[in-house]
């Protein structure tokens, strides 16, 4: 790692000096706690994008901040370290700023120091909050095109908007639960955001209750938000909501964490009759194979990524004249049309 031009990409990478990179290489002193992360994660991310490392084309460097569980942010570096490769000659790395729960003001902090740094360009999902579009506009001003993940900022300057139809997502959660349920039982849902502050998890939201209160009037809403999709914060809440509405019985989960709600629902010692889930990754899989998932509303988050890369690469005068399409159509996942592979 001692080369000179490893050096340098290591220090593009995590985004400090070359004189940083070598003290951190050489395990002098004088690095603080914080850098010395971010110049190891660097390392990290270089080794997974090797490929991509030395490379001649036309070069971007990206940059992802989210806020999401570990296990979506894994899917979506993942998705994105597949898609790279297959937009040479362009050559795409990715540094990577990832947290599950953070303070708005530090989300703002990292979005004020891409800006301040440089970056072609920002992937983002984070809350929708006032704080965070001010920030958008600031990287916008620096020449900084930013586009949204899953969930939006419609109020921002961000160049765009990439994923799921977020309301056909909530339309079709509420048609599958009420098929299912019946339409003359009434009977209580839980509705499952890891956060309300989440534009996307909204927006599917008020398009299931739509969908609800005009299709099946009996079905009636129960909220369980703010777990942040992780495990202890969720199974606390729902067994909360559980325990004030008896009738619960299906569950439309929206921000994830469904093991965590599934054992909610086992300390009640009550049964969920229709669990519709979002997303095919490694915690709903094998949940959806065992018939604990009804099923999952998926979208391919791999066609997600390589729009929005184009589309920071457009802004830079890169990449054909493709028509981009940014919102993936939804697809419903049962236990009998799992992929193969």
């Amino acid at each position: 790692m001692a080369h000179p031009h490893l050096l340098k990409a290591v220090a593009l990478q995590a985004g400090v000096s070359l004189a940083t990179v070598d003290r951190v290489v050489h395990q002098r002193p004088g690095v603080r706690a914080h850098t010395l992360r971010r110049v190891q994660q660097a390392m990290a991310e270089l080794e997974r994008q090797s490929a991509q490392v030395g490379l001649q084309g036309r070069k971007f460097m990206l940059d992802v901040v989210l806020q999401a569980p570990m296990r979506f942010a894994h899917m979506v570096r993942d998705a994105l370290e597949r898609e790279m490769p297959l937009l040479h000659p362009a050559v795409l790395r990715a540094r990577y700023h990832l947290s599950e729960s953070v303070p708005v003001a530090d989300l703002v902090g990292t979005l004020d120091r891409i800006a301040a740094r440089g970056s072609h360009g920002v992937l983002l999902k984070a809350p929708n909050e006032t704080s965070v579009v001010d920030a958008v506009a600031r990287l916008q001003a620096r020449g900084i095109p930013v586009v949204t993940l899953v969930t939006d900022l419609p109020h921002s300057k961000r160049l765009a908007y990439v994923g799921m139809d977020n309301q056909a997502a909530g339309q079709t959660a509420a048609y599958l639960l009420g098929q299912w349920l019946g339409p003359e039982r009434p009977a209580g849902v839980l509705v499952s955001l890891s956060s309300t502050r989440f534009r996307g998890e909204g927006d599917r939201e008020a398009a299931f209750a739509q969908a609800l209160q005009q299709h099946y009037p009996l079905l009636h809403r129960v909220d369980a938000s703010e777990g942040l999709g992780l495990h202890e914060a969720t199974v606390k809440l729902v067994r909360q909501r559980l325990q004030a509405h008896p009738d619960v019985c299906a569950v439309y989960s929206i921000g994830g964490a469904n093991a965590a709600i599934l054992q909610a629902f086992a300390a009640q010692r009550r049964r969920c009759e229709v669990f519709i889930g979002h997303d095919l990754d490694a915690d709903n899989l094998p949940l959806l194979k065992s018939g604990q998932l009804s099923a999952v509303l998926h979208h391919d988050l791999q066609h997600d990524l390589r729009m929005a890369c184009l589309r920071v690469m457009r802004v830079h005068g890169a990449g054909d004249a493709q028509v981009l399409h940014s919102l993936s159509a939804v697809q419903v996942i049962t236990p009998m049309n799992l992929p193969k592979s």
